[in-house]
């Protein structure tokens, strides 16, 4: 009895994308998941909390994760029939983790009002986010979005 071994199904799409690592190439992620999410018919609902989601993650690769002529990159998953989407950015800096600054934090600093509450808004939209090591020497901050 030769059957075929049984295949896997996958229903995901995948979308993955180098980005340079300047404010340009972070604009250029949030505006590239936009277009890509609304071709795939994503639900609007979730379209605007990934945008939102890969703006804070593309900002944070830029301004903290940058290594001179390294790129960063954009991978978006997502996987309609279960309203499931996953979004990556992987910069150079595996030496520095996320540090979220609690929302609470009160300061007369001007700048600690207006930086670092990215995460902070990232733990808020989605359902979940980590960091992981991304061999040789850089780190995927990955965040799970899903439709209710």
């Amino acid at each position: 009895m030769n059957q075929p071994p049984p295949q896997l199904i996958t229903h995901s799409l995948t979308f993955t994308q180098l980005l340079s690592s300047n404010l340009r190439g972070a604009r250029l992620a949030r505006l590239l998941s936009v277009s890509q999410l609304r071709s795939w018919d994503a639900p609007h609902d979730l379209t605007e909390r990934a945008e939102i989601v890969v703006a804070e993650l593309a900002a944070n690769a830029v301004l903290h994760g940058r290594l001179p002529g390294r790129s960063f990159r954009l991978t978006l998953v997502f996987d309609a029939p279960a309203g499931r989407l996953r979004i990556d950015v992987t910069d150079a800096r595996g030496d520095r983790g996320p540090q979220p600054r609690p929302a609470t934090a009160a300061s007369s600093d001007t700048a600690l009002h207006t930086n670092g509450r990215g995460l902070a808004l990232v733990t808020a939209i989605a359902d979940r986010w980590d960091c992981i090591p991304y061999p040789p020497a850089g780190k995927t901050v990955r965040a799970v979005l899903t439709t209710p």
